[in-house]
C-alpha cells in the first residue's frame, strides 16, 4: 500500500494530464536526396591531366613541407619575429662575402704595392695582427636540447676571462713603427701622433691600413658595417665609463659603421660616448639598406680623408 502510494505521488509531480482534444496525430516523413545520376569522369584533356597532376603534386608537397615543419623546425624559430631575424642575418651575411670577396679582387693592386712602399718606408712586418672583441653571443641559449646521457659541458667550455665579446685577431697593414707600445702599453692614437709612420698616415688618412680586414669578413669575425672592434683592454675600460657600451658588442662588428663616417677615430671618452650613441642607432634602425648607404658614405670618407688621425 505504501509503494503504490509513493509511485502516485511521483507520477502526480513528473507528469502532466492533457485533456484527448488539446492534441492530435500526426505521421512523419523525411526528405529524399538524389544521388548522383553519373560517376565523376577523370580529365582527359592534356591541359586538364596536367593540373589535375600539379594539383596532386602540390598536395604532397604541402604534407610534406607541413611535416618537416612540425618534426624539424626549431622552437626558437617559432617565436614572434625569429623568422625575420634569421633571414635579415642571411641576407647581411650574404652581402658581406659578396662584398669583402668583391673588395679584395678590386685592391689587388694595393696588395702588390702597398707592401713594398711598408718595407721601404720603415722596417718591420707588413701586416700588423691585433686582439680585438667581437660579437657577444653569449647572451643567446648555445644549446636549445641536451642529447639525453651526455654530460652538460658548459663549465668547461667557459672562457677563463670574460672579454665581453669574441675574441679575435684583426689584420691591418702597419701604419705605426715596430713594437709602438712596448713602453707606454696600450694607448689611443692621437693627432700628429709620433709613432706613425710617414706611409702610415697616408694610409690611416685614405683608410688603406683597413684593405686587410676584407679577410676578417670572409673568416666571419667582422661585417662590412657595423662598430668598430676594440681591444679588450679599452672594452674593459669603458664599459665602466660609458653608459650602454656593451650593447654594441650585440652585433658583429664592421670594417665601417655610422660612427666611422659620423665620428671618426676615438680620441676621448668623449668621442667614444658620441660614437656609442651612433652605434646604438645603427643597430636599433638597421636595414640591407642603411648597410649600403652607409658602404657608400664611406667611400666619400676614404676620398676625403675625414676624420682620420
Amino acid at each position: 500500500m505504501e509503494n503504490r502510494v509513493e509511485r502516485s505521488n511521483i507520477q502526480s509531480e513528473t507528469t502532466v494530464a492533457l485533456r484527448q482534444d488539446q492534441y492530435l496525430y500526426g505521421s512523419a516523413s523525411g526528405i529524399s536526396i538524389p544521388r548522383p545520376l553519373s560517376v565523376p569522369v577523370p580529365p582527359s584533356g592534356l591541359v586538364d591531366q596536367l593540373r589535375f597532376l600539379a594539383g596532386e603534386v602540390y598536395g604532397i608537397l604541402f604534407v610534406l613541407v607541413s611535416t618537416a615543419y612540425i618534426f624539424a623546425m626549431p622552437t626558437s624559430l617559432t617565436r614572434p619575429g625569429q623568422l625575420k631575424a634569421m633571414v635579415n642575418g642571411f641576407l647581411k651575411r650574404a652581402l658581406d662575402i659578396v662584398g669583402a670577396a668583391t673588395g679584395i679582387i678590386l685592391c689587388f693592386p694595393i696588395w702588390l704595392v702597398i707592401p713594398v712602399l711598408i718595407k721601404l718606408d720603415s722596417p718591420g712586418p707588413v701586416f700588423y695582427t691585433q686582439a680585438r672583441v667581437g660579437v657577444n653571443r653569449r647572451r643567446r641559449d648555445r644549446r636549445a636540447w641536451q642529447k639525453a646521457g651526455v654530460d652538460n659541458r658548459r663549465d668547461a667550455d667557459r672562457r677563463s676571462e670574460d672579454y665581453m665579446g669574441k675574441p679575435f685577431q684583426v689584420i691591418k697593414f702597419r701604419t705605426m713603427v715596430q713594437d709602438a707600445e712596448s713602453k707606454s702599453g696600450p694607448v689611443w692614437a692621437r693627432k700628429n701622433d709620433p709613432r706613425i709612420t710617414r706611409l702610415g698616415l697616408l694610409m690611416r688618412r685614405t683608410r688603406l691600413d683597413e684593405v686587410p680586414q676584407f679577410i676578417n669578413i670572409l673568416m666571419g669575425d667582422m661585417s662590412l658595417v657595423g662598430p668598430r672592434p676594440e681591444r679588450p683592454h679599452f672594452v674593459r675600460d669603458l664599459s665602466t665609463r660609458v653608459t650602454n657600451y656593451t650593447e654594441r658588442l650585440d652585433v658583429r662588428p664592421g670594417l665601417t659603421g655610422l660612427a666611422q663616417v659620423e665620428n671618426g677615430y676615438d680620441l676621448s671618452v668623449d668621442s667614444v660616448q658620441q660614437k656609442v650613441r651612433f652605434d646604438l642607432e645603427y643597430i636599433r634602425t638597421w636595414s640591407i639598406w642603411s648597410d649600403v648607404k652607409i658602404l657608400a658614405r664611406t667611400v666619400v670618407v676614404v676620398v676625403t680623408g675625414k676624420g682620420a688621425c
